[in-house]
């Protein structure tokens, strides 16, 4: 029997496609995202690289316009999902927010330590891949690296219907950014006496979802039910995306380019204010924050209500706090200045004192 026969069962010969792939619909795909990736590119993106392995970039650029050297770059990395809020977003069929949430995960974290972010990569997981209905979950990311000055540079979109269930789709993030070597911030510098000023989240963010879907489920509530004290249908409330604090950050590291004024800073995730702002301290100092000092987004009291407490909604939820910078007290007032003027609402919710890297709610 010649080879041809041996892969031939009932006279029928199998191709990629048959077992589940569609490799025309990968190269549709390709095309479909190339506007949305070229619409986060910047000078120091090497931009004629179509059908390329790999995305370029500039680490340095020397247009006066654009100009980004370093004498001493540090690279920083990181990667981050979305986790269970995916499975919110496929119910209500609503994916075009799903992609700055993943953006908003990685950059948040990149920042903590000074950075800038450079560049972005998602990878996306799906049972079947249909271009016109995941290319608002790349929209969304473009979005959400737009609104953080990086790069889509690239990516991965893999086709498995062997491991994903029809309807499904898994999401990943990866963020690559720079900061000059003797500038990173990794809270050694905090001192007793430092102010905690904290940005307002705009929600839940993306952490937490397993415990939401299940309070949810439990309580019977419909997602596209409008509620009186959310103001808003609960959809809604629990699909708005993770902000993003680059802008804000990076105009207050600008502003003083030299003068430490920033002890540390906290991307407030899953484990609430207590699990992150402590790693943002050293080991000789706590920090003392005031829970009246602001306010709480009424998703998070609403929730609480289907049934869990509220010392586990502050071990759980950001609360209404989505990121915190650790300042020198004779800068907070120049430091809150800046923010504002970057469209944040910032709050002093706390202070900086001796004791043993602790986060206390008061």
């Amino acid at each position: 029997m010649n080879g041809q026969g041996n892969n031939r069962k009932n006279g029928s010969v199998l191709t990629y496609k048959d077992s589940g792939v569609d490799i025309d619909a990968n190269t549709r795909w390709v095309g479909a995202i190339e506007s949305a990736m070229r619409s986060t590119y910047g000078p120091r993106v090497f931009k004629d690289r179509h059908g390329g392995f790999a995305g370029l970039f500039r680490l340095d650029y020397d247009d006066q316009l654009f100009r980004r050297n370093y004498k001493r770059p540090v690279l920083v990395g990181c990667t981050d999902g979305v986790g269970t809020k995916v499975l919110v977003a496929v119910k209500m069929n609503r994916l075009d927010t799903i992609g700055i949430d993943l953006v908003a995960m990685n950059v948040n974290d990149l920042i903590t330590c000074g950075a800038e972010p450079l560049f972005f990569l998602d990878y996306l997981a799906v049972h079947k891949l249909d271009p016109n209905h995941l290319l608002r979950v790349i929209e969304g990311v473009a979005e959400g690296c737009r609104q953080a000055n990086c790069a889509l540079l690239g990516g991965e979109t893999a086709e498995m219907p062997d491991l994903y269930r029809k309807g499904d789709l898994d999401l990943a993030g990866f963020a690559v950014g720079v900061v000059e070597h003797g500038r990173q911030i990794d809270g050694s510098r905090v001192e007793p006496g430092d102010v905690v000023v904290a940005l307002p989240s705009s929600g839940i963010h993306s952490n937490g979802y397993s415990l939401v879907r299940k309070l949810i489920a439990r309580a019977g509530c419909k997602l596209d039910k409008y509620h009186d004290e959310l103001g808003e249908t609960l959809g809604d409330a629990v699909l708005r995306p993770t902000r993003i604090y680059v802008n804000a950050v990076m105009s207050v590291l600008h502003r003083y380019p030299t003068k430490r004024v920033i002890g540390g800073m906290a991307h407030i995730t899953g484990g609430g204010l207590m699990e992150n702002l402590n790693r943002a301290l050293p080991s000789n100092c706590d920090a003392i924050l005031q829970k009246s000092s602001w306010p709480v987004p009424p998703i998070f009291p609403f929730l609480q209500k289907l049934g869990t407490t509220k010392q586990e909604m502050y071990r759980v939820f950001n609360m209404g706090i989505g990121y915190v910078l650790i300042v020198r007290p004779f800068y907070v007032e120049g430091v809150l200045k800046t923010l504002r003027r970057a469209g944040e609402k910032p709050l002093q919710i706390g202070k900086i004192k001796r004791g043993s890297q602790r986060v206390r709610l008061t």
